[in-house]
């Protein structure tokens, strides 16, 4: 029994590295995502409100030509999405498939968040959790230094984890909102195009 445990403890320990530079890896990471976040909320916010806009006051006939005018060179995936769908508008099949893939292209967009949200706080746990061991091995023995090294590598990984998590958390969030907003006007889109074929 203490060759197993000795073996669960040396695997344990030995995750210890790893899992720090996990963290770190992800604290830059989330730190990166903010960046890109900042400068997605101002292009997202400006395109929402200027296609809510335009397309809520719009005649069912207007709604085409509005697009068709709309720039080739916008680099909001809404907006390119759209172009396509009435580029494709001939082939309803086309159609669908593209709403699909805005669908993946959204989700692809909002995945890192959902790793951060997800890895932090299992991370940190860890990283919680390893050094304890240690930290009581040395209350034990007496060794006071030993245990408030191994406590504050504890205490500086669950902070660590639960940052990068909430940002992660916050973002997702957003990201989230701004698909399904997207994905409405998507569908908007494609319901005046099926009225107008009729």
């Amino acid at each position: 029994m203490n060759v197993i445990s000795n073996i669960l403890y040396w695997i344990s320990t030995g995750l210890l590295v790893p899992v720090i530079v996990l963290l770190i890896f992800f604290f830059f990471r989330a730190l990166l995502l903010i960046g890109m976040f900042f400068g997605e909320y101002i292009a997202e916010h400006k395109t929402s409100s200027m296609l809510d806009e335009k397309l809520k006051h719009m005649e069912t006939d207007e709604v085409v030509p509005f697009i068709e005018g709309l720039s080739d060179k916008s680099d909001s995936m809404v907006i390119r999405y759209m172009k396509e769908i009435v580029k494709a508008r001939d082939s309803m099949a086309r159609v669908d498939m593209l709403v699909a893939d805005y669908e993946l292209a959204a989700e692809k967009n909002i995945a890192p968040s959902k790793v951060m949200t997800k890895m932090g706080p299992i991370l940190g746990l860890m990283g919680t959790l390893i050094p304890m061991g240690p930290a009581l091995v040395g209350l034990a023995a007496g060794d006071i230094a030993s245990m408030a090294y191994n406590m504050q590598v504890a205490f500086a990984t669950t902070v660590v984890g639960m940052v990068v998590s909430a940002i992660g958390f916050i973002t997702q969030q957003v990201k989230e909102r701004w698909a399904l907003h997207s994905l409405t006007l998507l569908d908007f889109v494609v319901h005046t195009i099926k009225e107008q074929d009729k």
